[in-house]
Parts: structure tokens; sequence; C-alpha cells
């Protein structure tokens, strides 16, 4: 009888705080996720920053993750259409299907750039919502969180007000920090990139940055050599100062363009986790500045 005393008495205080379970489908998700739930969230991410989010194998073990959720938190915008549905079908948890509390998408908080003027399988991955790489934009990330934090309170109201306090404090350092890069990033108005991928579109609008190449021929489409080379004699009429890539992707398309014409590569983190200084959120912006202004005149 005293053996059962004592393992109800270590059993209890665990039970009575059970983190709420969040299943993040990229990274910079789970990130913010963290910053707002604290200890009254445990958060399982999907991805990493070196997979390509379009393509996830929708495997046994995310099913399982799923099935314990919560709350999900994705970025939407058929980012993750090849892989989500998979999971939420399979998992069969009606509290965190679309359109119940628990399920949260990032792209319905944020006005989203590049609607296509037509839907068409030949043109590539092609979005019909609009460009889904939302958080290259920190401005975008503030406005997920403020969605974000109202969310995990009404899917967690044992712990609401800690959620509130959690999502100020962390609004207000992130609007610091905006304030404090966009200062930094003042000598990069107007610079020219070439992007392998429309992954920065985000980034490039914030800062002002003119994007004056695409590798990729459609999005989603590894460019051919031949391709390349009419890149490379495209920049030779408009130069550009580099070239920029997500760490997820293949080095060699952007490599190879970059020797040609003579500019730097950047592998930029893109996501938390994406290098060794992109270890949360505010580092993802320090490091992704830093590269860039290195490419600056």
């Amino acid at each position: 009888m005293k053996r059962l005393l004592v393992l109800l008495i270590l059993w209890l205080p665990v039970y009575a705080h059970a983190a709420l379970n969040v299943f993040a489908c990229e990274p910079e998700w789970a990130a913010l996720a963290k910053e707002i739930g604290g200890d009254d969230v445990r958060v399982y991410a999907a991805t990493t920053a070196l997979q390509d989010p379009h393509r996830i194998e929708a495997r046994p073990s995310l099913i399982a993750q799923m099935r314990r959720a919560n709350l999900v938190v994705c970025t939407g915008a058929d980012l993750e259409v090849g892989w989500l549905p998979v999971l939420l079908q399979n998992a069969n948890t009606a509290a965190v299907q679309p359109g119940r509390p628990g399920y949260f998408e990032a792209a319905r908080f944020v006005p989203l750039l590049e609607k296509p003027a037509r839907l068409d399988r030949a043109d590539g991955d092609v979005h019909a919502a609009g460009n889904p790489h939302l958080h290259t934009g920190p401005r975008n990330i503030l406005r997920v969180a403020e969605a974000l934090t109202v969310r995990l309170a009404e899917v967690d109201p044992a712990n609401a007000a800690a959620h509130r306090a959690r999502g100020q404090a962390f609004a207000a350092r992130w609007q610091a920090a905006i304030a404090r890069w966009e200062a930094r990033a003042a000598p990069l108005k107007n610079l020219p990139v070439a992007v392998q991928h429309k992954s920065f579109s985000y980034l490039l609008a914030w800062l002002g940055l003119r994007e004056v190449a695409v590798l990729e021929p459609r999005p989603g489409v590894e460019p051919s050599v031949s391709h390349l080379a009419r890149v490379a004699a495209q920049l030779q009429e408009t130069p550009a100062r580099a070239v920029l890539r997500a760490a997820y992707q293949s080095p060699r398309p952007a490599d190879w363009l970059a020797q040609r014409a003579g500019i730097p590569a950047l592998a930029l983190p893109y996501t938390v986790g994406g290098n060794e200084r992109a270890q949360d959120l505010f580092g993802l912006f320090d490091d992704t500045l830093d590269q860039l202004l290195k490419a600056a005149p």
C-alpha cells in the first residue's frame, strides 16, 4: 500500500503538468512553437533543415507522432501537399484534422507572394495559393507568432496565460531584432542576386534585393548544364553579386554558375538548423544577413 502511495505521489505532478504535444511540419515552426509554448509543450519536428519540405516520405514513424499530437503546426499553401494529407488520414486523429482547432496553417495568416496566373503541371511545382516559403521574411514570422499564441491558448486553456505571456515576450524580442537587422541590411538595398529555387522571395522582398535570374527552368526542376549556360549568358547582360541556394539543395547548380560568373555561391541556412549558427530563429537571420553582407559592394 505504501509503495502504491509513493508511485501515485510521483506520478501526479507529471500528469498535472503534462505537456501539449505539438507536431511541427518544419523546423521553423518547431522553433516558434517552443518559443511560445516553453515547457508547456513537447515539440516534434517532422523534417530537418537538410530535407526538401516538398518531398518527404510519409513514414510510419511520422504517422505515430501525428497520432500523439494535440496540435499540428505546418506551413500550408500546398508545401506539404505530397505527404501531410497521408499522415493526417492514417493517424485518424479527429482533433488535428483541417478545420479543427488542433490544425494550424501559417500561410493563412500571411499575404502570399507570387500567386500563379495559371495552373499547369507543365509549369513545374507551382503552388496555387502562392509562394509557401513565407518564413524567410521575419515580419511574416511575427504575424504567425501572434496567431499561434492565440491558438495555443485555445487548445491548452490551462496554460493560456503562460502562452500569452511568452508570446508577448517573443514578439517584443523579435520586433527589436527586426529593427536591428533592417539597420544592418541597408547596404543590401537593390543588390542583384540569382536564386537556385524561389526559396527566398520573402527575404528578398523584405531586404529590397533584386532577383535577376532563377537557376531552375521551372519550379522544382533540376537545371541542365545547357540551361545553366543560358543563365550564365543572361548574367553577362544583367550581372548578379551572388547565387543563393538553401542548405537542403544540391550545391552543383549554384557552384557551376558561380564559377562561370565569378561570383560567390551562398548556401543560406533557409531554416533553423541549416548550419551551426542557425540553431534558433534569431540565429537563422543573423547568419543569413552576415552571409549576404559579404556580397554587398
